[in-house]
Formats: C-alpha cells, sequence, structure tokens
C-alpha cells in the first residue's frame, strides 16, 4: 500500500510538472494576434518606399516619415508600459495598440498624397509602440515557470507573420498583378482579424499602482553612460530600411521588376534576421554581448560601404544577408547588456533611459540620410552610415578596453549573481 502510494505521488507530481509545462492559452491568443498583425504589416513595409516615391516623395520625405514612424514607436514603449503598470490594466493598451494600428493600415490605401503617409505611418507605428510593453507583461505573467519557452513561441508565430506578409507581398504585385493600393487595402483587413483572438485572452486582476517615471543619467555607472552613448551614435546613422530598398529599385530597369525585386529582398533580409536571432542570443550568454554588439555595429558599417558600390545582384544578396544578420547581432543584445550593467533598483529608470535616447536618435538619423539622398548623391547616405557605424563600432572597442572587459567577458551586475 505504502509503494502504491508513492506511485500515486510521482504520478501526480509528473502530471503537474506536465501541466506546468504547457504553453498558456494567453501565450498562443497573443502570438495568434501577433502573426496576423506581422501579416499584414509586413504586406506594406517593403512596398511602402515605392509607394511613398510613387505619391512625388522624395528622398527627405522617406527619411522623414520612417525616422518619425520608428523614433515615436521606440519612445512611446516606455510610458505605454509605465501607464499599463500605473493603471493595474494591460489589455485596454493591448487593444487599443492593435486597432489603432489596423485602421491606419487601412487608410494607407486611400492616400493620394504623400502627406497622407506622412500622418498615417507614425500613426501606425504608435500602435506598435502602445502595446508592445503591456503584451509582454501579460505573456510572462501568464508563464511563471517557462517564460523562455513561451517568448520563442511568440517570437516563432512573430516571424512567421513577418516573412508570410512580405513574401504575399511580392506574389501579389509581381505575379497576381495587384496595385499598391488593393495590397494594402488587405493588409487592412488582415489587420483588423487579428483583433479577434484578444477578446479570449485574460489578465489577472490588477489594482492601480502610484508609480512615478524617471528618465535620467543620475545612479548610472560610467560605464553604463558610456555604453549608452556608443549605442545612441550607432543609432544616430542606423536609417530607415527604406534607402536600402529605394538602392536596389534604382539598379533594376524594368519598372515592375524595380518594384517587385526589393521586397524579394526584405523577404531574404527577415529569413536571415529571424534564422540568426536566437542562435545569435545564446552566443552572446556565452561569450559576453559586448563582442556580439561589436560585429554588428562593424557589420552594418561594411553593409552600408558595399550599398555605395554594388551593382549586381549577387552582392545585393549577400548584401541583404548581412543586414539581417546586423539586426540579429543587435537587436536584444543592447537591452540585455543595459539589463547586465544597471542594479535592480534602478533597471527600471536605466531601460527607461536608453529607450528614449536611442528612439531621440532614430528621427535624425533618417532625416540626415534623406536629406544626402535627394540633395547630394543617394550614395552619400550609406557613406553617412558606413562612417557612423564605424565610429560606433571604435567606442564600443575603447569601452571594453578602458573598462577592462574582455572579449569573452560577460558584464553583469552582482546583485543579479546573488
Amino acid at each position: 500500500m505504502k509503494e502504491l502510494s508513492q506511485n500515486e505521488g510521482r504520478g501526480a507530481a509528473e502530471r503537474k510538472k506536465k501541466r506546468e509545462g504547457r504553453i498558456k492559452k494567453n501565450v498562443v491568443l497573443l502570438g495568434g494576434t501577433s502573426l496576423l498583425t506581422d501579416l499584414s504589416s509586413e504586406m506594406i513595409h517593403p512596398l511602402l518606399p515605392m509607394f511613398i516615391s510613387a505619391l512625388g516623395g522624395g528622398g527627405l520625405v522617406v527619411g522623414l516619415i520612417g525616422g518619425l514612424g520608428d523614433g515615436i514607436a521606440n519612445i512611446l514603449k516606455i510610458f505605454a508600459g509605465f501607464w499599463a503598470d500605473r493603471r493595474g490594466k494591460r489589455k485596454p493598451f493591448i487593444f487599443s495598440g492593435y486597432l489603432l494600428s489596423s485602421i491606419c493600415k487601412l487608410l494607407l490605401a486611400f492616400s493620394t498624397i504623400w502627406q497622407h503617409i506622412l500622418v498615417l505611418r507614425p500613426m501606425e507605428r504608435s500602435g506598435k509602440g502602445l502595446r508592445t510593453a503591456p503584451r509582454d507583461a501579460i505573456i510572462a505573467e501568464s508563464s511563471l515557470k517557462w517564460r523562455g519557452r513561451s517568448f520563442g513561441l511568440h517570437r516563432a508565430m512573430d516571424t512567421m507573420g513577418a516573412i508570410g506578409g512580405s513574401s504575399l507581398a511580392f506574389l501579389l504585385f509581381y505575379l497576381a498583378g495587384w496595385r499598391f493600393k488593393s495590397i494594402f487595402l488587405l493588409a487592412g483587413f488582415v489587420g483588423f482579424s487579428a483583433l479577434i483572438p484578444l477578446f479570449w485572452v485574460k489578465e489577472k486582476k490588477g489594482a492601480p499602482k502610484d508609480l512615478s517615471l524617471r528618465i535620467s543619467l543620475q545612479g548610472i555607472s560610467p560605464p553604463l553612460r558610456w555604453f549608452i552613448f556608443a549605442a545612441t551614435l550607432f543609432s544616430l546613422g542606423n536609417f530607415t530600411y527604406m534607402f536600402f530598398l529605394l538602392k536596389v529599385r534604382e539598379l533594376v530597369l524594368d519598372p515592375r521588376l524595380s518594384i517587385a525585386l526589393p521586397v524579394l529582398f526584405y523577404v531574404w533580409f527577415n529569413v536571415i534576421y529571424s534564422i540568426l536571432s536566437f542562435p545569435l542570443g545564446m552566443v552572446s550568454d556565452k561569450i559576453g554581448r559586448v563582442p556580439v554588439l561589436i560585429s554588428g555595429y562593424s557589420i552594418f558599417g561594411l553593409v552600408c560601404l558595399g550599398f555605395v558600390w554594388c551593382r549586381s545582384l549577387m552582392s545585393l544578396v549577400l548584401l541583404f544577408g548581412l543586414y539581417g544578420f546586423t539586426f540579429a547581432a543587435i537587436e536584444g543584445q543592447e537591452r540585455a547588456l543595459v539589463s547586465d550593467m544597471s542594479a535592480g533598483e534602478v533597471r527600471a529608470t536605466v531601460l527607461g533611459t536608453f529607450h528614449t535616447s536611442v528612439g531621440l536618435a532614430t528621427l535624425p538619423a533618417s532625416l540626415i540620410a534623406g536629406f544626402l539622398w535627394q540633395y547630394f548623391r543617394p550614395e552619400l547616405a550609406f557613406v553617412y552610415g558606413a562612417a557612423m557605424g564605424g565610429l560606433s563600432t571604435l567606442l564600443l572597442l575603447f569601452f571594453a578596453f578602458k573598462y577592462g572587459y574582455s572579449s569573452a567577458g560577460q558584464i553583469q551586475r552582482e546583485d543579479d549573481k546573488e
């Protein structure tokens, strides 16, 4: 009887462990929403620079639209997470963010002048800024024991949507002969369908909290200040992806292919980015964030130099692949390094300062590139990107040398080791 009781106890423990290991419904629902949203967004993004040009927008306009959209989204992520925590409710921010993006995507189909896109694109990206932090918080709360697995599934579904959307844009435009507005209209309806899974998402009841948001360099160590400066300098040269696609268009003579081929290269960029993101994260856990970031910064500079002289299809294949590598090496690793170097009691403030600094640099980066593209030569925009990539790489190398962080060193606060 005693042995039977022990077996039953072990069986119950195994069943409990199995239940805990399952992916929660909230994670699957939010993953489905992200998949459909990215499917919708990536039907638009690779076509957007060509659509702006078709409506009479030059390089400066492309830079303004790209920079505004990315900058507003980056900064709004900070405040949306703070507002959601303060109110004790996250789902309203998630739903309103996805809804705002879907409305703006649909309205893009009716744009007749580039000024319409100048208003709608930043608004659509604002939706992303509103929803990202509260959504990630619900995923974290729904996965107390298996957060890595849950965020991995969410990222995988997000990536499936991104690759599927850009691939669909190519097929609809080049093979099916659809026009810009027809594709954008379909993307808008797909965006609205992404709202459906949200109705079944459940969040834990939370009481409003008396929180304050601080963005300051006070209390931040000199090494961390140095790194934030280097990352901000890099962001000042990391202009919008749209210029890379416009460069492809300039190299193709056939009118339809000059729009379809940039979309195909955008698909290739997405594939490389998605394949390398997780492995590079694992590499940074083993050898440290700094060497991975140095590789990302330096290769971005080389990619920009390559775009100055590239003239062949094979060179573009290589350059867009390396461009995907830079995103995989930099996104996530910068935030991880800031978290590693900041004490627990000021970590939120430090991350807020970092995101604000990087977000504010995004707008002038694309504006400068657009100005050089339109009023001088397109190649100068890439020379500018290469120079900023090289300079930020040197600053990061000096950072590692000055503060004694070896290439294999993993920077981590003592309070995280305890």
